[in-house]
């Protein structure tokens, strides 16, 4: 197939989205695949009709029994209309097979058949199929990797065209600001005040520290290294020019630092606030000098009284459904430590891989840590979001061994990050459940069959029906076991000693609690056998107090307290009406429980503060506004999830942690709320605002196969999180006048992106070797005859080709109107010459 220039960039992604890391040309490539969606943009169809092409480039003929083809997506069936004799069976979770039935015809080398296929509606370019092999026999225990290139239906363009005015619309809102009203240091802080002249970095700076202070010191000597600056320590108070001082502030992580030409002093009363001071002394380095060597650095005179808003400023980064290197931890660590975020919420487990080694349980990642091809799970497991054959796939495989771990614990402990370790149960247990499976036959071959009964997480005669939202049928762990509880403490022990040997003790573990499904247990005979002797569960739905009141149990016999998500104070109680509804659990609701709250969703928006209302202590992970993994915008090329909404830069930013329903306008499809909407739900109370802990943003990895996307969806996304987490309450937060509070919003804002756009993100083109953070789309608008553009962040160049081309940094530079033509392409550059993605009229 001919690829549309225009689509050029949609056919990259899914290629190398569909192909294993080891390269296959193709010309190799046994079979050719093709996808074209087909049914119009109707807001009504709720599925998406495609055309699914195979193409046999092989040398031998596709025969009934000899092919079956593999692949990871959301949903797939045939359409009815289809007669070409293959059959699609959902195996598991997302992964899918096409196999021809028994009445399949032959297709020679050459020839090609096209199904036609019915699929959940395909809204964005990650709604794709990904991860093709294809298994022929005799060999059916090897899988040959596939690419898949694709077709997009017209409508999109206009689609398009839509978004791009509507973009350049809200970009027309954005105000000048001047360089004064951009504040020095970021995030913003609590109090500053500017003063004439500089302090200039010499050849050999003295700093004087107090001795509980002197491991802070330490952090600004590496810093002047890196700025080519001599930077020694010095017993002399008299003699520094750079001084840490102890003084009793209000809260732990409070400083105050005072920049005069002459010297800088900082005061503290915790190395924490210490540490913070010299993160604002970063930000308040121009970017220029993270470039390289330079000379002559000077920081502006100010004097600045800082401290957090919330004591916990989480990110949390899932690594269980696809894998980042240590390495990638490392630098995600500094930059969380220079945005002053404290908790890092370590997603370590989940349906599609354990990723952490536990001593005496090799299985969890011998097993559990590694993806591909396979017939029975008992060496690794299945492909997942395209991952593919190969267990060397280094998005679907891999895991932290012990020291690895303890490195990063230790990395974390020097930037004053606590890590929190999460260990999904019951649910998106599979990769744990496979792997003690998997230790349980190993065992019984040897005929140790009770020893391999000590860890095991599920019942073998459990005959339970669910499908979880992901599509696994198999995927929580049976709570009414014995050995569920063995395996718990098992991991939580080992926990516990790496974090010890680290030096960062452990005060929790996550154990999850999200989404488990309707069904779960309903047919275990374990579970029959709990119930029988224990009266207090009179039902299933009893299970769920059970299980979460065992753990917080034995979590306090540690001198632990039970992290989860917020079905962790929930259960389900009968409506009335034949179903079942949730409400809050009081019953834990005064043990210290720490929920990461993310429903917002419709009919769950006041979910958060009933909770807070009640007792538990919350942490804030509003999907509409926090879910960084969610795509920018509706654009059918930007990647990233959507099912919560579209989280942009400006979501977290205009998050107000007390009162969100103020600032949420639209729900998570982009419907306006009526103004009346949140009258009936519940308010924050004092005492629920003491509840609040703080704030977090998670990183899910669905989506995620590489750093680069990586830090794509989470730049400059983050940044947003890290000044609503930190900053003092902004004054568009609390004015009671709406258009006086929307004026005030639109200076903040413009405030905010000639920040980012003029001092961070030129920061982070540098910092720890640099970021490729998203770079925004330019908004387009004709009128009459003449397209105008411009770009959200100032500073950024706009550059235009007329001929149909890809435009590059050499291409012309937009300074005003251009009259329409056809072959209009604009896109945005950064000062090095990067650009982001292309849109074209």
């Amino acid at each position: 197939m001919k690829i549309n220039h225009q689509f050029l960039w949609l056919w990259l992604i899914l290629f190398f989205a569909c192909s294993n890391s080891k390269s296959i040309t193709e010309e190799s490539e046994p079979l050719k695949l093709k996808w074209k969606i087909l049914e119009s943009s109707s807001a009504k169809l709720t599925e998406s009709e495609s055309a699914f092409t195979i193409i046999n480039t092989g040398k031998r003929s596709l025969k009934q029994g000899n092919w079956k083809l593999f692949f990871n997506m959301g949903s797939l069936r045939l359409s009815d209309s289809d007669t070409n004799h293959v059959e699609i069976a959902h195996i598991n979770g997302d992964v899918f097979s096409i196999a021809p039935d028994s009445t399949f015809p032959e297709i020679r080398p050459g020839d090609s058949i096209v199904m036609q296929v019915l699929s959940r509606k395909i809204r964005n370019i990650t709604d794709f199929p990904n991860g093709f092999y294809a298994v022929f026999n005799p060999d059916s225990t090897k899988g040959v990797s596939l690419s898949l290139a694709l077709d997009t239906p017209k409508y999109i363009k206009k689609q398009e065209i839509a978004l791009n005015a509507k973009i350049y619309e809200e970009n027309t809102k954005i105000v000048s600001v001047d360089s004064m009203s951009i504040p020095p240091v970021f995030p913003t802080p609590e109090s500053y005040y500017r003063k004439p002249g500089s302090f200039t970095f010499n050849e050999e700076l003295k700093i004087y520290a107090d001795s509980s202070i002197l491991g802070e010191a330490e952090h600004l000597v590496e810093l002047c290294k890196l700025l080519n600056c001599n930077a020694i320590l010095t017993n002399s108070r008299n003699q520094a020019t750079i001084r840490f001082e102890k003084k009793a502030l209000n809260t732990p992580e409070a400083y105050e630092l005072t920049i005069t030409p002459h010297d800088i002093s900082i005061y503290s009363g915790d190395p924490r606030g210490a540490f913070y001071a010299i993160q604002s002394i970063k930000t308040l380095i121009a970017p220029e000098y993270y470039k390289g060597t330079q000379k002559n650095i000077s920081l502006p005179c100010v004097s600045i009284i800082d401290r957090p808003r919330f004591k916990h400023r989480a990110f949390q980064l899932d690594v269980g459904r696809n894998f980042q290197p240590k390495e990638q931890i490392f630098k995600l660590l500094d930059l969380m430590a220079l945005y002053k975020l404290n908790v890092f919420h370590f997603h370590l487990v989940e349906d599609e891989g354990w990723r952490l080694e536990i001593p005496g349980l090799p299985e969890l990642t011998e097993v559990g840590a590694f993806r591909g091809h396979t017939l029975n799970e008992l060496d690794h497991l299945l492909p997942s979001y395209g991952s593919g054959p190969f267990k060397t796939n280094t998005a679907g495989s891999g895991y932290y061994s012990r020291k690895d771990y303890i490195d990063i614990l230790r990395y974390a402990k020097s930037r004053h990050i606590r890590v929190i370790p999460e260990i999904e149960t019951p649910g998106h247990a599979r990769a744990a459940i496979k792997a003690m499976k998997a230790r349980y036959e190993h065992f019984k071959a040897q005929g140790k069959e009770e020893e391999g009964r000590k860890y095991l997480l599920h019942d073998s005669e459990d005959h339970s029906d669910y499908r979880s939202v992901q599509g696994f049928n198999d995927n929580v762990i049976n709570v009414a076991l014995p050995s569920t509880y063995t395996f718990l403490e098992k991991v939580s022990d080992e926990l516990i000693n790496m974090h010890k040997e680290a030096g960062m003790p452990l005060q929790t573990i996550h154990f999850g609690g999200d989404e488990v499904p309707s069904g779960v247990w309903e047919q275990s005979p374990a579970v029959r056998k709990l119930m029988a002797n224990d009266p207090t569960i009179k039902s299933v739905d009893d299970l769920w107090y059970y299980y979460f009141n065992k753990l917080q149990r034995f979590l306090s016999t540690k001198a632990l307290y039970l992290s989860a998500w917020e079905e962790a104070g929930l259960r389900k109680v009968a409506d009335g009406k034949g179903k079942k509804k949730m409400i809050v659990e009081q019953r834990f609701a005064k043990n210290n429980f720490h929920l990461d709250v993310w429903n917002n969703l419709a009919g769950n928006e006041d979910l958060a503060y009933k909770l807070a209302n009640a007792g538990y202590q919350v942490v804030l992970t509003n999907v509409t506004n926090m879910y960084l993994d969610l795509a920018y915008n509706p654009s059918f090329y930007e990647i990233g999830q959507y099912w919560g909404g579209y989280v942009d830069l400006e979501k977290p930013f205009r998050f107000i942690p007390y009162n969100y329903y103020k600032n949420q306008v639209e729900d998570e499809r982009g419907r306006a709320l009526p103004a009346n909407h949140f009258v009936k739900m519940e308010r924050l109370t004092k005492f629920g605002k003491d509840n609040i802990v703080g704030i977090q943003a998670p990183l899910w990895s669905e989506k995620i196969i590489n750093k680069d996307r990586l830090e794509y969806l989470l730049l400059p996304k983050l940044l947003g999180l890290a000044e609503r987490a930190w900053a003092p309450d902004p004054s568009w937060a609390v004015d009671v006048e709406p258009k006086k509070a929307e004026t005030s919003y639109l200076y903040a804002w413009s405030v905010f992106l000639n920040t980012i756009a003029k001092r961070e993100l030129p920061r982070l083109d540098f910092y720890k070797g640099g970021f490729l953070y998203r770079i925004p789309t330019p908004g387009l608008k004709k009128i009459e005859n003449t397209v105008y553009a411009n770009v959200q962040l100032p500073g950024l160049i706009i550059r235009y080709t007329t001929d149909g081309t890809e435009p590059n940094e050499k291409s012309k530079v937009y300074s005003k109107p251009v009259s329409f033509q056809k072959g209009l392409k604009f896109r945005a550059f950064n000062v090095l010459g990067r650009g982001g993605r292309t849109v074209s009229w």
